[in-house]
């Protein structure tokens, strides 16, 4: 039996009118069951990030920065309302390289602190849509200046923008991971985490924390940055907008996301409907 479901954001829990309503039902339904759920998104863990974990789960364990921070919610209102279990920063020489890079390439960089900072170089209008995206004012700030390590490194790219350009020459030491956003069609979001860092690798926290195994987890998504996990887990379920690849590999095909499919996705796994 499934005892812990991993919920990706962007074309899985929000589409292009935000998050369906009829997915908290689903929500409230598993919980009820005791079985968890943990929000595994690219986002940072701040804005309406947040606000979708505490509501999958406000006891739980989220994955924020695709998989460089896991966050978990404080139970003292005199607290910050979520604390770090879990943060991998970028090595610092590689980070710089990356940042050098995507300056030359005129890429809109967006860079992501291990404290919860937010911060843009550039006045790409796709850097104020993605903070309206993300319900969070960014700082403009010079990225290799900054006062807290970096855990990310992101890339706005439009379809025209040289990605291979940016890619191929990445220090050994970075991950890429390539996601989009229903909000924001078009637009390709390059991450950039320390190597060996994904929402794999941080799925497998969560799941340990909790003492689980990968294969007692599920995993929700559509993206190409979900693809291994939801390979890795024991149940992989794709949603019916994502990609030719992620359906391949995927056991499980559900509705798109605007026709309830993370709700359908999620009522399968009660108990009581499981076969």
């Amino acid at each position: 039996m499934v005892r812990l479901v991993f919920v990706d954001v962007d074309g899985t829990l929000v589409g292009k009118e935000g998050v369906p309503e009829c997915v908290w039902p689903a929500v409230e339904a598993l919980r009820a069951k005791g079985i968890r759920l943990s929000l595994i998104t690219g986002r940072p863990g701040r804005g309406h990030a947040l606000a979708y974990a505490r509501r999958l789960d406000p006891m739980g364990l989220h994955v924020f920065e695709s998989g460089a921070v896991v966050l978990a919610f404080s139970r003292d209102p005199h607290s910050p309302p979520a604390h770090p279990l879990l943060v991998e920063a970028l090595p610092q020489e590689a980070a710089r390289e990356a940042i050098h890079l995507a300056r030359r390439l005129g890429l809109p960089l967006e860079g992501y602190t291990a404290d919860g900072g937010f911060f843009i170089e550039g006045d790409s209008p796709l850097l104020k849509a993605h903070q309206e995206l993300l319900g969070v004012v960014a700082e403009e700030a010079d990225l290799l200046r900054l006062p807290a390590p970096l855990v990310r490194l992101q890339v706005l790219a439009e379809a025209q923008a040289p990605l291979g350009a940016l890619m191929d020459p990445l220090p050994q030491e970075l991950q890429a991971h390539v996601a989009e956003s229903p909000r924001m069609p078009g637009v390709r979001f390059v991450s950039l985490t320390k190597r060996g860092v994904s929402k794999l690798s941080a799925a497998r926290f969560v799941a340990e924390s909790y003492g689980l195994t990968l294969a007692q987890c599920a995993m929700v998504g559509d993206g190409e940055n979900d693809l291994e996990l939801i390979q890795g887990v024991g149940l992989g379920i794709a949603m019916g907008n994502a990609s030719p690849q992620v359906k391949k590999v995927a056991q499980r095909v559900v509705a798109p996301v605007e026709a309830c499919g993370l709700a359908e996705a999620l009522a399968s796994l009660l108990p009581s409907q499981t076969p």
